[in-house]
């Protein structure tokens, strides 16, 4: 007997990186493919990583790279998969506070692959079980300059489209064969810089249908877009997103010192991050991250901690006992030429220690994957870096776009 006519293999596959079981059924519906093949085939992609069907076809960017590095935790694994150098989209403007590059795109036969550098990390929790936490990346290089990342010093090559960012997730899981417990996008880039296909992602990863991460696992981590933090607190208020995380990278305990490392800080201080950060939507379990890279000589005085304390003091008022934010504390990681060195683990102790007898509810980070250049803060081609084209390819998220929103499926 012949097979039913939505069995048939596709003129066309459809790629499912990218979409949500939904889009995936609404795009084989119009090839005359029916929502229970439909189905079948897109779960065969993520939960046994069938890459063609027939009906499905994953263009799955390949991993050129594996570094491994052991920790007390167990080993810390990053991998670089290799993407197309042209944008996939129309390159916009820049933010605010950063210029325009005057260089051209190159020409899409001339544009070398580029490299996507995700870290796999493990982590032992407080009933003593082993997981790992991935830390994905949102673009190729960045614009927003942070003077401690090694990933501001490549400038901003292009942003990733929702099947590269997935893809990660897949190649952890497939490829490499760890799956991870939590994902936080922490690598290359802004996340708010590429809004809308960070959350398209994060659509596909949370999928019951696809990946099936748990939304309260998945972080999404901002050095200070308040128009987009604006826009993400709109859209974390729809049914099936309230326990998305984020954190912010704060990194300085007044305005003078974070504009010298964060440029973003000309655009939206420290006032404003904290008013943003208060109006956020509460939702049970969804804790604020307040992200402090300790650098030596620049942010790391008995001062700042009292001034960080006056920072958080509004944030204190206790959610069902628990604190609203928390401090996470971390040793700076030496970028290339680097004009700071990483803290001694004395000093590192020692200004915890003051934090939490300053009453800041604070917990310290432990370096992992620092010699293969895979900790925080040290993502980055140094051989691309001479290629920057600081032009996001979606637009930075405007005050008028942020009061729209944006819902995702």
């Amino acid at each position: 007997m012949p097979p039913a006519p939505h069995l048939k293999p596709l003129q066309t596959p459809i790629d499912p990186l990218g979409l949500t079981s939904e889009d995936f059924v609404r795009a084989c519906r119009e090839q005359g493919v029916f929502r229970p093949a439909a189905l079948a085939a897109y779960r065969a992609v993520f939960r046994q990583g069938t890459l063609e069907s027939g009906i499905a076809h994953a263009a799955l960017p390949p991993i050129t790279k594996t570094l491994r590095e052991d920790s007390p935790e167990g080993q810390v694994v990053k991998f670089l998969t290799q993407v197309e150098g042209t944008p996939a989209l129309k390159p916009a403007s820049p933010p605010p506070h950063l210029p325009t590059s005057t260089t051209p795109p190159l020409p899409h036969s001339s544009t070398p692959p580029l490299e996507v550098e995700s870290v796999l990390i493990p982590m032992i929790g407080s009933l003593g079980l082993s997981t790992y936490t991935l830390c994905v990346s949102s673009q190729v290089g960045c614009a927003m300059g942070c003077g401690f990342c090694e990933t501001a010093q490549m400038g901003l090559i292009r942003s990733l489209t929702p099947a590269e960012i997935v893809s990660q997730w897949y190649n952890a899981r497939h490829v490499v064969g760890i799956a991870p417990k939590n994902i936080v996008f922490m690598g290359m880039g802004e996340p708010m810089h590429n809004y809308d296909a960070v959350m398209q992602a994060v659509a596909v990863l949370k999928d019951h249908n696809g990946p099936h991460v748990p939304i309260s696992q998945i972080t999404i981590s901002t050095v200070g877009n308040v128009d987009g933090l604006r826009k993400m607190a709109e859209q974390i208020k729809q049914e099936g997103w309230h326990r998305l995380n984020i954190a912010l990278s704060l990194n300085a305990p007044n305005d003078e010192v974070r504009a010298q490392i964060m440029p973003i800080n000309k655009s939206w201080n420290m006032a404003d991050l904290q008013q943003v950060l208060l109006d956020w939507p509460r939702f049970a379990g969804n804790k604020l991250c307040i992200e402090y890279v300790l650098i030596p000589g620049v942010n790391d005085r008995p001062e700042h901690v009292e001034q960080l304390a006056a920072w958080l003091l509004p944030f204190k008022t206790a959610d069902r006992g628990k604190p609203r934010a928390l401090l996470n504390l971390i040793p700076y990681n030496p970028r290339r030429n680097s004009p700071w060195p990483a803290p001694t683990e004395e000093h590192v102790e020692q200004f915890l220690q003051a934090l939490i007898n300053a009453g800041i509810f604070a917990k310290r980070r432990r370096t992992k994957g620092r010699q293969m250049m895979g900790a925080c803060g040290q993502l980055g081609a140094a051989h691309i870096r001479a290629r920057k084209l600081v032009t996001p390819i979606t637009p930075t998220i405007s005050a008028e776009s942020a009061a729209a929103g944006t819902p995702h499926a």
